[in-house]
């Protein structure tokens, strides 16, 4: 146990519990900035490296390579915990350089005037203040605007791993600072009647609950519960730690978080109001908002929308959708990536000669493809709570009230690469579809290089072709000579008897395989024998797909950039990373002209 505090140790507990938490705030400042840097200095070298492609060895290409080297260093190499959480090596680097930062200046300079080594007075209550000094940037980090992402351009949904990581940190250095306190002041029972002290235990309280609930299985299966204790239990801890630090002069730590969290729910107001103000009395008109629900699968809902003239998003965006007559809270808020394309590409005269009147296109049955250029389209995988109640309304088709909040996180950009690849699983094609329109679009209109794009799709039943046949159909089509097309879409689900009498297998294009050619066999059922498969470069295999060989197959004969965008379940997410790894993406392949290689990943599920 500490001795008693002499007016020097006073002195010096004050200064340090004053400079240590400003002088972690500059170095997190300083790291924040040099990353924004170098998010731009990446992008402009690579375009300069790979405007004068090689093809033999050059060390013009080494700034390229490190570039590279860097890339599958950082975000390829993963640390996987079990079947369902990944995290690369970016993200350990950061949690355990954080931690380190914090122990350092909660130990460092904690000898006591009287000589006395790690006097627990010191850091049992620098320990509180640095964890207290953190909040402000935690809470920024859970809002969907915030100044983080404006600096370093990192989405926030990317950001939300820090954002947990940080709290859960500061969550266990208070626990530290709560122990060494009890230990140190043996008087602590005695205090516990004082306001300051009840209002620290309660916000601890409310800490514990909040962090409990915000572990991922909690988080994944029972989101509602998560949401609306997250919610209850921040407010609880920001005004419980106010209170507990404001008699250490502490307080001004604190209140800027509630700062940080009502400019974000104000920014998400003003737009709810904007791209929704037909509800809100600011322009006459009814029905703008009402979506009509489906059911595409036994696991998947599809929620279709009018396009509002006003509302645009990119490829790539999300949205927060907000439905009173489904959800528990009248505002409560569940984020959907954006599956249809804002754009005129698909709705050209010519198209629309080829498919009809536009009447008939209004009049689409729900099961075509044609909303992916005509409204807002959301395709939502079934799980509990909310998607629960949301499927309960698609099984008889209803119709629902829905507030748009959005959009939100970055597009990719894809204009300078030479050959685009697309992996999706499942649902995730709300993602890879619309990026993918996107490409065919600035190849087009002559904003992107491109010459050759790769789209990959794994899914369970051959019937789910039908949810972007004619969105496939009308790309390929207007895609220009100078663009090669290539769809690979593989069946992996179980074959019907039925299904098993009509199949019909017919031998694809030869493929060379490690100097080979083999024939590949594609599967045609009579669901899918459309005119999407009497097309050049479609084909439809059972079966899973072989990942590695075929992103392999792809560097090997592409020349300059190459972009792989991959949106699926963890397993197709590492099984991507891992093929895009050394030696694809090393060094020797740098030099000696091989493509670079970036790679963008979305994951399924909630952040």
């Amino acid at each position: 146990m500490s001795s008693d505090l002499s007016e020097a140790d006073i002195i010096a507990l004050v200064h340090e519990n004053d400079a240590y938490p400003e002088q972690v705030w500059y170095t997190i400042a300083a790291f924040l900035f040099v990353v924004g840097c170098f998010q731009h200095y990446e992008s402009d070298e690579e375009t300069a490296a790979t405007n004068d492609i090689q093809y033999k060895f050059s060390l013009r290409r080494i700034p390229l390579a490190i570039v590279n080297v860097y890339r599958v260093v950082t975000f390829r190499w993963t640390l996987e915990i079990g079947q369902s959480y990944t995290l690369n090596m970016a993200e350990v680097f950061v949690t355990v350089a954080y931690i380190a930062l914090l122990l350092i200046y909660a130990f460092v300079n904690t000898t006591s005037v009287e000589g006395q080594k790690l006097d627990i007075i010191y850091w049992s209550n620098r320990i509180g203040m640095l964890a207290s000094s953190q909040f402000p940037i935690v809470t920024a980090l859970g809002t969907k605007n915030n100044v983080v992402s404006l600096v370093t351009g990192i989405s926030y949904d990317r950001l939300n791993y820090i954002h947990r990581m940080m709290a859960r940190t500061c969550f266990m250095l208070l626990w530290v600072h709560a122990a060494g306190e009890i230990v140190c002041f043996p008087s602590f029972q005695e205090t516990l009647s004082e306001p300051w002290l009840r209002a620290g235990i309660t916000a601890m309280v409310a800490f514990s609950i909040l962090i409990i609930v915000s572990l991922r299985p909690v988080r994944s299966d029972i989101y509602e519960v998560f949401f609306y204790v997250h919610f209850l239990g921040v407010l609880i801890f920001l005004v419980g730690g106010y209170y507990h630090t404001k008699g250490a002069h502490g307080s001004y730590w604190i209140w800027p978080s509630f700062v940080f969290w009502a400019l974000d729910r104000f920014i998400r107001v003003v737009r709810l109001v904007v791209f929704n103000h037909s509800y809100f009395g600011f322009k006459s008109g009814s029905g703008t908002m009402d979506a009509t629900t489906e059911m595409l699968s036994a696991d998947v809902v599809r929620l279709r929308l009018r396009r509002p003239p006003h509302f645009h998003w990119s490829p790539g965006q999300t949205a927060y959708l907000i439905m009173p007559s489904v959800s528990t809270l009248p505002f409560e808020a569940h984020p959907f990536t954006i599956a249809s394309f804002d754009s005129s590409l698909l709705s050209t005269s010519q198209t629309e000669d080829q498919s009809g009147s536009g009447e008939n296109d209004e009049t689409q049955v729900l099961g075509s493809s044609a909303p992916f250029w005509k409204e807002l389209v959301f395709l939502v995988n079934v799980h509990g709570g909310f998607t629960k109640k949301l499927k309960e309304v698609a099984d008889t088709k209803g119709i629902v009230k829905v507030f748009v909040d959005g959009p939100y996180g970055p597009s990719p950009d894809l204009g300078s690469y030479d050959t685009c690849v697309f992996v999706a699983g499942g649902s995730g094609i709300s993602y890879t579809l619309p990026v993918f329109l996107s490409v065919i679009e600035s190849v087009r209109k002559g904003k992107s290089s491109c010459k050759r794009v790769v789209f990959i799709w794994s899914i369970r039943g051959a019937g789910y072709v039908q949810w972007i046949e004619e969105a496939l159909i009308k790309a390929i089509q207007l895609a220009p000579p100078s663009l090669t097309i290539s769809i690979r879409i593989f069946d992996t689900g179980p074959l019907s008897k039925a299904q098993s009498m009509e199949e019909n297998y017919s031998p694809s294009t030869p493929t060379e395989k490690n100097g080979i050619p083999e024939q590949v066999v594609t599967r045609k059922t009579s669901l899918t024998s459309s005119m999407l498969f009497s097309l050049r470069g479609v084909k439809m295999e059972s079966g899973r797909s072989d990942l590695d060989g075929l992103l392999k197959e792809e560097v090997s004969i592409a020349s300059g950039s190459m972009s792989v965008s991959v949106c699926g379940s963890q397993n197709i997410s590492r099984a991507v990373r891992h093929a895009l790894r050394f030696p694809v993406s090393g060094p020797s392949s740098i030099l000696s002209g091989g493509p670079s290689v970036t790679l963008y990943v979305e994951s399924f599920g909630y952040a």
